[in-house]
């Protein structure tokens, strides 16, 4: 069944998600190879208890096309000073450009209730910041930064992410 013949179903993760998360982590990670960034490909997705603990939040979203259905896409969100920022959004290339991941985007900052939704991502890889920046995303420069999301870059940093340069970005409502 093609995607765009029915209409997306963007819903909270149950627990029967979480292994199927792992393999759409691993199947979008695999377009870094195509850019030179090998390590982000061969990165392991979230554990199964990490996923959970974002399910049982209820800050993990899927999108399938129907309301029972496997997921095709995910995205993990928590809040960070006063934002909705986005931990991971993930969709299965068999699946990409369909609008998927704008989907999720836009339920998580809708169930946040938040006026903002944050990330970190590659300045440079097309499906990363110049995505983003087409959904209405701005890159914060250092003043913009606040202490989660500085705190989050030292994590980032600490990984070896900013092996390819990074990014902060934002979008108000």
């Amino acid at each position: 069944m093609n995607v765009m013949e029915t209409c997306p179903v963007v819903r909270p993760a149950v627990p029967d998600d979480l292994p199927l998360l792992r393999d759409i982590e691993r199947a979008a990670g695999e377009a870094f190879r195509a850019v030179g960034m090998e390590p982000i490909a061969d990165d392991e997705p979230p554990s199964l208890p990490e996923l959970a603990r974002y399910q049982e939040a209820g800050r993990a979203l899927v999108v399938c096309t129907a309301p029972g259905g496997a997921p095709l896409a995910y995205l993990l969100w928590e809040p960070v000073d006063g934002c909705a920022h986005i931990e991971q959004v993930s969709v299965h290339p068999d699946s990409a450009r369909r609008g998927l991941g704008q989907a999720l985007i836009e339920r998580a900052w809708r169930d946040s209730r938040l006026p903002s939704v944050t990330l970190t991502t590659f300045a440079d890889v097309p499906w990363n910041a110049p995505y983003y920046a087409r959904l209405g995303f701005r890159v914060l420069d250092e003043a913009g930064l606040t202490q989660g999301l500085r705190a989050i870059r030292r994590r980032e940093a600490e990984l070896g992410l900013d092996r390819w340069e990074r990014v902060c970005m934002r979008r108000d409502g």
